[in-house]
């Protein structure tokens, strides 16, 4: 009886084996890639599951390390490869985001989503056999649950509050809590444009937008996916997902940008302990705090070792952090099946009517949405998931945990969530910014919301935006890229003239102050303004570079008129003068031009990009988003180096008319592939330097035309 046993055991997965097998070999056989001159793949599937599968196949081998990566990291396995320094982030990660949970959901997914789960997974798992000399650093096997870890396609960020990791260290390892971290200037820069134009606005009389994502550069390829069963969809994809994040079908387009809006808050919770274990107060009476072991794999010294932390939770969520006696929990929103579902319904949508649907699933967290339609729609979002709360506390603090007052009370219909439909002016913007200027004089009320919906504040993108698209009378497609390319910089029309309170008889600062008070605030490469009013406002007040604010905080614009209306001589002429002894040391002249020192290398696909500045890179005039700009580009000195190199900001751009036929353009940082040997490694930065798009082949027979490669995966 159990040879018998054992041998239908054996059976049943050599049968499962087979039918696993054979499902791969179809999907490959049902799937053609053409590869166009700048490395684009367009793929083609039967269905949506042999599109994803193709889709999967072709990111690998664009840049199978980026897949893998962003993987690595979602299962807080970072520790594993790079050592003690990343135990924290691991320990986070595992306690935001739950395995059990996305196999729970997988195992019970609706069958056209187990489908597109499986072939992610197939996809992968083919190319790695296909291609046995790419070696994984961590993940020889992809499971098809993996992409339930991270459901909304956002960078990476994850939603913590207020919590700073410095306290989670603190609480569960011990260690001395050095206080709240300041936020790098890395993401005090980084933020996403979008721009949708209605048919009155346009010449062609098509509604039109304008996609613009901020990001560290090489973050997200270029591809277009099609099926049989109804998806066409082109734009952006980050590595390792299925679905397009940003960017068009034949119906309409989406663009993301990312929201302030609060959707993950803290709570203060009264602990006792007790022989058996902790409680905590609520409602005058206690309740056990459950807990459960969480173990980190970290690399050191070459061998493989373990840390067990044991986690506690409260019914409000995971414990993050203590402050004073009381522990802080975290209730959050940070991975969801319907947020999955959402990203992928969306990419088929067929117009506003549709695209509305998948937005009452309610489940986006990190993200704005500007929206057009070929049918004339344009539309706005800001945030999507939004809990009901008690409007007369401030959900910027950490909240009562021993009280029900502060629970949330079910979430916010999507037309109770601030939004935009259709404004009269015939324009919508966001940078980042308040939406209660988002269309200007049609913006909705910020009186009509409660302040926890939408803390943003103005910034001097959001600005720059306004006052451009104010002065749209009718324009087309490559007039709206000019648009989204303007080098005007707006926070210098505010510090720029506090200057005029310096009194010095130096003579270089002289000649410097009267350079900058004459200056038309735009940046360009042969601009020796722009070097030395940049170099010279990142000395100012770290407060003036703070983009995102919570409720009941002053937003940059006003934080920099403050700054500018009261800042002393003293603190504005030592930072100049810093600035052009700097310049001085480096290049033996303070009047250095923008573009010798703005610039743009790619020298290989690593993580950590090197720079050096023996080797050709590419002048760039423009400027990071921080000061206005709005085709952004983050740069800054690195070890070594006399010039300043662009890590993040302008990634892909975008700009789509819609109409009977699509028409479209964009740009991509470096180019499509991550292979340093491939000729879209870089084909496409001295385009993206200057702003010169290339027309998008969304169309059959153009795609044929320009074909370079036409194969099926593994063939």
């Amino acid at each position: 009886m159990k040879k018998l046993l054992a041998l239908t055991v054996v059976c049943s997965l050599i049968f499962h084996f087979v039918l696993s097998a054979q499902k791969i070999q179809n999907h490959a056989k049902n799937v053609t890639i053409i590869r166009d001159q700048w490395g684009i793949p367009h793929i083609e599937g039967k269905t949506d599951a042999d599109a994803v599968f193709g889709l999967m196949y072709a990111q690998c081998e664009d840049d199978f390390a980026r897949v893998e990566m962003n993987y690595i990291e979602k299962l807080g396995r970072l520790s594993e490869i790079n050592g003690e320094s990343d135990i924290y982030n691991d320990l986070q990660i595992r306690i935001l985001i739950s395995e059990s949970e996305a196999k729970t959901e997988y195992f019970k997914a609706q069958p056209w989503l187990k489908k597109l789960l499986e072939a992610y997974a197939d996809g992968i798992n083919y190319y790695l056999s296909k291609n046995p000399e790419v070696k994984p650093k961590l993940i020889k096997k992809f499971e098809p649950w993996y992409p339930l870890l991270w459901t909304d396609g956002s960078i990476g960020a994850i939603s913590v509050a207020d919590l700073q990791m410095s306290e989670l260290k603190a609480f569960y390892g011990n260690e001395k809590n050095v206080g709240a971290i300041k936020l790098n200037e890395d993401y005090q820069q980084t933020g996403s444009n979008g721009f949708a134009l209605a048919p009155n606005l346009s010449k062609s009389k098509n509604a039109m937008l304008y996609i613009n994502p901020h990001t560290t550069f090489y973050f997200r390829p270029e591809v277009h996916v099609k099926s049989n069963e109804g998806l066409n969809a082109y734009g952006a994809v980050t590595w390792g997902q299925f679905f397009i994040y940003q960017g068009f079908n034949e119906y309409c387009g989406w663009m993301h940008t990312s929201s302030n809006a609060d959707v993950a808050d803290t709570y203060l919770e009264k602990i006792v302990k007790k022989s058996d274990g902790y409680y905590y107060e609520y409602e005058g009476k206690l309740r056990k705090v459950t807990s459960k072991k969480v173990e980190i794999k970290y690399l050191k010294d070459g061998k493989n070792l373990v840390r067990i932390f044991e986690v506690y939770f409260t019914h409000h969520g995971p414990i993050m952090a203590k402050r004073g006696e009381n522990w802080v929990s975290l209730k959050s929103y940070n991975r969801a099946q319907k947020s999955l579902e959402q990203s992928w319904l969306r990419t088929k949508a067929k117009g506003f009517e549709d695209y509305k649907k998948a937005m009452d699933l309610k489940a986006n967290t990190s993200n704005n949405t500007v929206f057009a339609d070929k049918f004339g729609n344009i539309a706005y979002w800001h945030g999507n998931y939004m809990p009901i709360r008690d409007n007369s506390l401030n959900w910027a603090k950490p909240q009562d945990g021993t009280k029900a007052s502060t629970e949330y009370k079910g979430l916010h219909s999507v037309n109770q969530v601030v939004h935009i439909y259709n404004p009269k002016n015939g324009w919508i913007q966001n940078c980042n910014s308040t939406p209660f200027t988002a269309s200007a004089e049609n913006s909705p009320k910020r009186t009509n919301y409660p302040d926890y919906m939408a803390p943003d504040g103005e910034n001097f993108r959001g600005v720059n935006a306004i006052r451009l698209l104010e002065k749209v009378e009718k324009i087309n497609l490559d007039e709206l890229i000019t648009l989204g390319y303007d080098n005007y910089l707006p926070a210098f029309e505010v510090l720029i003239p506090s200057l005029r309170k310096i009194k010095t008889e130096n003579v270089v600062l002289k000649e410097a102050i009267q350079l900058l008070l004459g200056w038309d605030y735009r940046t360009s490469s042969h601009s020796i303004e722009t070097t030395l009013a940049i170099e010279w406002a990142q000395k100012l007040s770290s407060s003036i570079r703070k983009i995102y604010v919570d409720q009941g905080e002053n937003d940059q614009v006003a934080t920099t008129k403050r700054f500018a209306d009261v800042a002393t001589e003293n603190e504005l002429l030592e930072p100049l003068e810093k600035t052009i002894n700097e310049l001085i040391e480096k290049h033996g002249t303070w009047k250095v031009k923008w573009g010798d020192i703005n610039r743009f290398q790619r020298l290989n696909g690593e993580f950590s990009t090197e720079f050096d500045d023996n080797l050709p890179s590419i002048p760039v005039g423009n400027a990071s988003a921080l000061w206005g700009s709005l085709p952004s580009f983050n740069s800054r000195y690195y070890p070594n180096s006399k010039k300043r190199y662009g890590y993040s900001g302008n990634s892909f751009v975008c700009a789509v008319e819609f109409g009977d036929k699509i028409k479209a353009k964009s740009v991509l940082a470096g180019g499509n592939s991550g292979d340093k040997n491939s000729k879209h490694f870089n084909d496409q930065g001295e385009m993206y330097s200057k702003g010169v798009f290339k027309d998008i082949l969304f169309y059959k027979e153009d795609i044929l035309k320009n074909a370079v490669r036409t194969y099926r995966p593994g063939f």
